[in-house]
């Protein structure tokens, strides 16, 4: 037993490394994708077909991942289609290669598909590797194990796509642009090799999956019970998300014609603070659970779009919606990822994440097609089309999600969260209670520590 423990340990840490190698992929593949579709001189409708795409592929082939748990470990899912995904990226390679050459024109399609099967190599091998990782990481220590492992992750892609931000405005400059998406997807192509590698290393517990552990996903859809009533909230929440979230890049490249280093920094920027926010709450949602978590989420994502229609200097949209998003995104995270796994049992965690999944994919797919087609028929009535397109986004983040939030229950008893009381009458208390409160909550954290 102690030493199933020790390997758990490792194979912790390892993933640690994992998870830097597959943010690197996504600092240059995924998030140049959009950028990479407008200088194939893309429309809109094409960029959130991009979009739309990521969103329901990736989950319709989840599916076929948790299908493939009953025949094969989790470890031979995870490391097979990760290579598959690796050497997918060469392709990209080659057509950003060709398009450099004169060949633009004829690209287009090509990007469609290549990263369409990127796309659906990833959501194969998702299952499996949520499913392992619920077996190795302590139920008690969740939130704070992926607070951590995404910290050190996503800072190593943060600094990189920075990096990548200066390469391709230099690039741009000197009329390489195409030239420098090519340089990006390799490189994403390699980090993705050495995640490969690193599924090798990690320890994986034994788990059998029967026939009778499958029901199907209309059955899980007729049953409603809290998770499936959390999965339609998540539906709904992608889809409010989408109708904007595609068209921030478009919007500053466009509109605000800001150059490539401005929207590398914001875009980078909400990462930074989602950073920043991890540590807080991880140990919140490990204390006080997680609905609270989906609260915050979508009215802090409700928020965003409006500041986005009023702010154009790019460093008060770092500043101000970046930093409200950054703060938006670990809430909704970690809430999702730790509600998931104490409401589903090992058996049945592959293919509930699936279906939430798939469910979510058709809330991305017609947000991110809603979203592109007003970008594309408003201008020929309205001179404006971001500011409809994001004051709908804003009234939707609002609206929808809490409908569905209000009737979804803890899966397990939290703490109470206490928060400081105001007095109008007496200021002086107020300000004396809330010193008190936070002296509180610095004693406990130092507690833990120890």
């Amino acid at each position: 037993m102690q030493k199933e423990e020790q390997k758990k340990k490792q194979s912790l840490n390892t993933s640690i490394k994992e998870g830097t190698a597959a943010a690197s992929m996504t600092a240059v593949g995924d998030n140049y994708i959009s950028l990479f579709a407008l200088e194939l001189k893309a429309q809109p409708t094409i960029v959130g077909l991009l979009s739309a795409l990521a969103g329901i592929v990736g989950p319709l082939a989840q599916l076929y991942g948790n299908h493939l748990m009953g025949s094969y470990s989790r470890k031979q899912i995870a490391r097979r289609f990760v290579g598959l995904q690796a050497f997918l990226w060469l392709p990209l390679a080659l057509i950003a290669f060709l398009s450099w050459k004169g060949l633009s024109a004829y690209m287009l399609p090509f990007l469609i598909i290549g990263y369409g099967l990127i796309v659906i190599a990833g959501g194969i091998v998702y299952p499996a590797w949520f499913s392992w990782m619920g077996d190795l990481v302590p139920q008690e220590e969740r939130g704070r194990y992926f607070s951590r492992r995404s910290r050190i992750a996503e800072s190593f892609g943060i600094s990189l796509f920075l990096i990548s931000g200066f390469v391709l405005d230099s690039f741009k400059t000197n009329g390489f642009v195409l030239l420098g998406f090519a340089l990006f997807f390799t490189i994403a192509s390699i980090a993705r090799f050495t995640s490969f590698s690193l599924f090798n290393q990690q320890y994986e517990p034994r788990l059998k999956i029967k026939k009778e552990d499958h029901f199907s996903f209309w059955a899980f859809i007729k049953r409603y019970d809290n998770y499936g009533k959390f999965a339609v909230s998540y539906a709904l929440f992608n889809f409010a998300i989408m109708v904007a979230s595609p068209f921030f890049a478009v919007y500053m490249l466009r509109e605000l014609q800001f150059n490539y280093v401005y929207i590398a920094l914001i875009t980078l920027s909400s990462s930074v603070f989602y950073l920043l926010f991890l540590p807080i709450i991880g140990r919140f949602s490990d204390r006080f659970g997680n609905k609270r978590l989906f609260y915050l989420s979508s009215l802090l994502f409700g928020l965003n779009p409006i500041l986005w229609i009023f702010l154009t200097n790019p460093w008060a949209i770092i500043f101000i919606p970046q930093l409200i998003v950054g703060l938006a995104n670990a809430a909704l995270v970690i809430g999702i990822m730790n509600f998931t796994y104490d409401s589903t049992s090992p058996k049945h965690r592959g293919l509930c994440v699936a279906y939430m999944n798939v469910l979510g994919g058709i809330g991305v797919v017609a947000g991110s097609l809603l979203g592109g087609i007003l970008l594309d028929i408003v201008p020929i009535w309205f001179g404006k089309p971001f500011i409809i397109v994001f004051s709908l986004a804003a009234i939707l983040r609002l609206a929808i999600p809490f409908f569905i939030i209000k009737h979804i229950n803890e899966s397990k008893k939290k703490q109470q969260l206490h928060l400081p009381k105001v007095n109008i009458a007496h200021p002086l208390r107020t300000v004396q209670g809330e010193v008190h409160w936070v002296k509180q909550l610095l004693q406990e954290k130092k507690a833990e520590k120890k």
